[in-house]
């Protein structure tokens, strides 16, 4: 349990634009930040921080929260764990009794597996540095490779002993749960019921998480004999999928932000050769094929991907149409080759970091320009292979959405495969028309039906569209962002909006069950002489409450400062005739129900037979009518008769 004072002391502490800079490349625009959301696909922009508010909000998933929300939300943790992410993020002390293995286990079944993972990467470490056979195999390995210490303990990097179950067992000795070693592939169980290390006998490389938590392993044999796998990688678990992670991208991930571009390597080792020559952009796919998922993770730091291939041209063709992917996410892609078979952990080892930056400078190539190139070596003079590759290259080409950049790359391909430009942009638009048929879904026209709808269905109709939820709303959003201010009108004493809207609403019967709550909430609160403000709606326990705070306090739209600066065009802002919007606000709402009062008297006049309850139906009409008309005239309604 973590004190309320602690817990008061993460979220005042917590810095929202900080929390999620973390995950997310943002950009200032006016006076929030935003970005690519991470909770769902999207190439424009509607992820929304505001740093004086101290929320995110997406307007395309609807997502929104304070930073503890956040952490939550993208780590799929529970609030203790979001919680003690922030303390360690911010260095806050928190004091409270610390689990044993077996009550975390107990406690959050996800947990355990970080926890074992944890375990997992000290005991290598340990075994690594401490012991005679870790020093002079796997230290001496990582020492031969050229890795400094800094960077040998930055990446965790450790020793799996060259025993059955040295892992295991000590894992039981201390307590660990043989089912969480086995979920996480640490400990393989065999038929017979007894337990072997995975790992044995290999140097290991920790793979971490996006906020740098132990989530699996890989573990290289420096063994010669060609029955053993040369690479072993943690299976799939809970904590660890394969296809979403990047090695080494915890540590790249703020690099990658800074230098706007990434690093993309094969292996381990040629992310820390590379990170080692002081080039920190660089993370590798961890042994399998690119996928969507990592390529949307580094689009959420950069739009520009360097891949890093060694001289293995077979490899590099097998490679070349997955990387398409890249162009359909919007990313620019270039491509550098190392020469003499050399891969970047080897050519930065012999020639040292300058010659390795100099070589990346000096020899990058879009991707496109590559592909053509590498393709029509292959294909010679071969008239039918190179038609092939015309198709291929255009096929590339269309998956660009930028068109000024397809237009280039046409222009220079045109060149390449010596093709007429017309030829290429005939193909061009032969093949966009055809992904764009296989878009459209048919959708069978709807047949209307000659049946008479009921009076009891228009009833039902007319009931959904026919609430007060939007101006119900309306005074929710003007509460939570004006509330707290003190206005000097005119014909009042000085006053603070809270207060004089809900007096001017004393009449008012909400409907909307949580427009209900923060309406009885701000009853409640200014009954005691107190004036809440928009973060207790925005951190309160009900999320649903919360979540209409947030989406009440938020903007998508943002004036544009260049309205006036270069059109000399002024945009009048609501807050600046704050008495008129109050005042619309409160008023739209009574129109509203007074509306509803009327059609209701009208129905019952039509249904009532006695003409004198006909008569004192029609006095009140008139009553209610002058309340309508009264409220008409304030909002510059035009009354038809």
């Amino acid at each position: 349990m973590i004190p309320k004072d602690t817990v008061d002391k993460i979220i005042e502490t917590s810095r929202i634009e900080e929390v999620v800079g973390d995950f997310v490349s943002l950009k200032r625009r006016g006076t929030s930040m935003i970005g690519l959301c991470p909770f769902h696909n999207e190439k424009t922009p509607s992820f929304h921080v505001s740093v004086g508010k101290g929320i995110f909000k997406c307007f395309g998933c609807g997502k929104g929260g304070d930073s503890v929300r956040f952490i939550m939300e993208h780590e799929k943790a529970t609030y203790p764990e979001a919680l003690r992410y922030l303390a360690n993020k911010y260095s806050i002390e928190i004091a409270e009794v610390e689990n044993t293995p077996e009550e975390q286990a107990v406690n959050d079944r996800r947990e355990s597996l970080y926890i074992v993972s944890a375990w997992a990467a000290k005991f290598f470490q340990q075994q690594m540095l401490e012991t005679d056979e870790g020093k002079s195999i796997g230290l001496s390995y990582f020492k031969e490779r050229g890795f400094r210490d800094d960077i040998i303990k930055k990446f965790e990097l450790g020793y799996s002993p060259d025993v059955w179950d040295a892992l295991t067992q000590n894992a039981l000795t201390e307590g660990y749960n043989i089912q969480f070693l086995e979920e996480t592939g640490l400990t393989i169980r065999k038929e017979n019921e007894k337990f072997y290390d995975r790992f044995r006998g290999r140097v290991m490389f920790p793979i971490h998480s996006f906020t740098g938590r132990v989530i699996g392993f890989g573990g290289r044999t420096l063994k010669t004999d060609k029955a053993v796998p040369k690479y072993v990688n943690s299976p799939e678990s809970d904590i660890y999928h394969k296809s979403n992670v990047l090695y080494g991208l915890f540590f790249a991930k703020k690099s990658m932000r800074d230098e706007d571009n990434c690093y993309l390597v094969e292996g381990y080792a040629d992310v820390l050769s590379v990170h080692q020559a002081g080039i920190e952009n660089v993370v590798a796919s961890s042994g399998t094929s690119l996928t969507i998922e990592q390529i949307r993770m580094i689009g959420r730091f950069t739009k520009n991907i360097t891949i890093l291939y060694d001289g293995d041209e077979a490899g590099i063709k097998a490679s070349l149409r997955g990387l398409d992917m890249i162009l359909e996410e919007g990313l620019n892609v270039k491509i550098v080759l190392f020469p003499n078979g050399d891969d970047p952990d080897s050519y930065v080892q012999k020639f040292g970091s300058a010659a390795f930056k100099s070589h990346i400078e000096g020899n990058k190539k879009d991707f496109i320009l590559f592909k053509t190139s590498i393709l029509l070596k292959d294909a010679g003079n071969d008239p039918i292979k190179r038609a092939g590759i015309i198709r291929e290259v255009v096929e590339s080409i269309a998956k660009i959405s930028d068109e000024i950049k397809k237009s280039n790359f046409i222009r220079e391909c045109s060149s390449l495969l010596q093709i007429e430009e017309r030829a290429l942009i005939h193909e061009l638009n032969k093949i966009t028309r055809s992904a764009k048929a296989k878009k459209e879904i048919y959708t069978p026209p709807v047949e209307i039906s000659d049946t008479t709808i009921s009076t009891e269905d228009i009833s039902d109709i007319r009931g959904l569209i026919d609430t007060d939820e939007a101006q119900e709303k309306e005074i929710v959003r003007l509460l939570l962002n004006y509330g707290h201010e003190l206005v000097h009108w005119d014909d009042i004493t000085d006053t603070y909006i809270a207060p004089y809207i809900i007096s001017n609403l004393a009449d008012v019967t909400f409907e909307h069950p949580l427009c209900i709550q923060i309406i009885e909430e701000y009853k409640k609160q200014l009954e005691n002489g107190e004036l809440p403000s928009e973060q207790d709606f925005i951190k309160n326990s009900d999320h649903q409450i919360a979540d209409l705070a947030i989406a009440m306090v938020s903007s998508p739209y943002i004036l544009s400062e260049n309205w006036y600066a270069r059109r000399k065009i002024y945009v009048r802002n609501e807050s600046e005739n704050l008495r008129s919007t109050i005042l619309g606000g409160i008023f739209h709402l009574k129109k509203r129900k007074v509306d509803r009062i009327l059609r209701k008297i009208r129905d019952e006049i039509q249904a009532e037979p006695d003409a004198d309850n006909q008569a004192i139906l029609m006095r009140r009409y008139m009553q209610v009518k002058e309340v309508e008309k009264g409220i008409s005239m304030f909002l510059g309604s035009v009354i038809l008769k």
